[in-house]
């Protein structure tokens, strides 16, 4: 996420061009904003917006700071992009895949109860950042496979007939009235995690890629990981 505080310690590091996997000004088709929920907010809220887009577009252009966004190609990228790399970071290679479609893949696991497998996954996201994953369905339920998919392309409905034992999907995209209720009423497991959790490593993995690709040019990534910050 281009977040002001990143652009500010971009342009703090000597950083002219940012590489962005979201948008930059807060809705999904940056400064053309065509988002039902950008139309149908009330007037106030919609100048509260184009005020503080303004004014970080404004910010943008007087540091002379250039932000692409790649998202889409990053989200499809074989081997290396979003799906794939988080994959990778939870131990699993294209080996493991039983079942896949752009942007989803089904990787084999060793059987075992969902919520044990739950506990696994929570313990290999703490280095993101992510305190904790929200566990929908029955833990005692035996999995031997489970769902991955990219940011808001990972919604069990979409992808049930590929008949992972358990998904992962993100907050993005799960509600708890529809997808996480039949998990609960069905049993079938459901691991929910964060969005910024889920794509660290694909960015991570375009660093990598533009610095092989351009060993001229200095490549400097960002951390960042979970969004939110877990109050206890």
């Amino acid at each position: 996420m281009p977040y002001w505080e990143t652009c500010r310690n971009a342009v703090k590091s000597g950083v002219n061009t940012l590489v962005t996997h979201e948008p930059t000004f807060y809705t999904h088709w940056d400064l053309d904003e065509q988002q039902e929920d950008y139309y149908r907010s009330s007037e106030f809220t919609r100048q509260q917006y184009t005020q503080q887009v303004e004014k970080k577009k404004k910010w943008i252009l007087d540091n002379g700071l250039v932000i692409i966004r790649n998202h889409d190609t990053l989200d499809a990228l074989p081997d290396k992009g979003i799906v794939f790399s988080l994959g990778q970071y939870l131990g699993f290679d294209n080996a493991d895949i039983i079942a896949s479609r752009t942007y989803y893949n089904v990787y084999k696991v060793n059987t075992q109860p969902a919520g044990d497998y739950a506990r696994k996954i929570a313990g290999q996201l703490k280095e993101l950042g992510q305190p904790g994953v929200a566990f929908y369905g029955d833990p005692d339920y035996k999995v031997s496979s489970v769902g991955v998919g990219t940011g808001c392309i990972c919604d069990p409905m979409e992808f049930a007939e590929l008949k992972p034992d358990i998904f992962i999907a993100i907050d993005d995209v799960v509600r708890t009235w529809t997808q996480t209720t039949f998990a609960i009423d069905t049993g079938h497991p459901l691991i929910v995690i964060n969005h910024g959790t889920s794509e660290e490593m694909g960015v991570r993995s375009l660093n990598r890629i533009i610095a092989e690709r351009f060993p001229g040019i200095e490549v400097v990534h960002f951390k960042q990981g979970c969004t939110y910050r877990w109050i206890e």
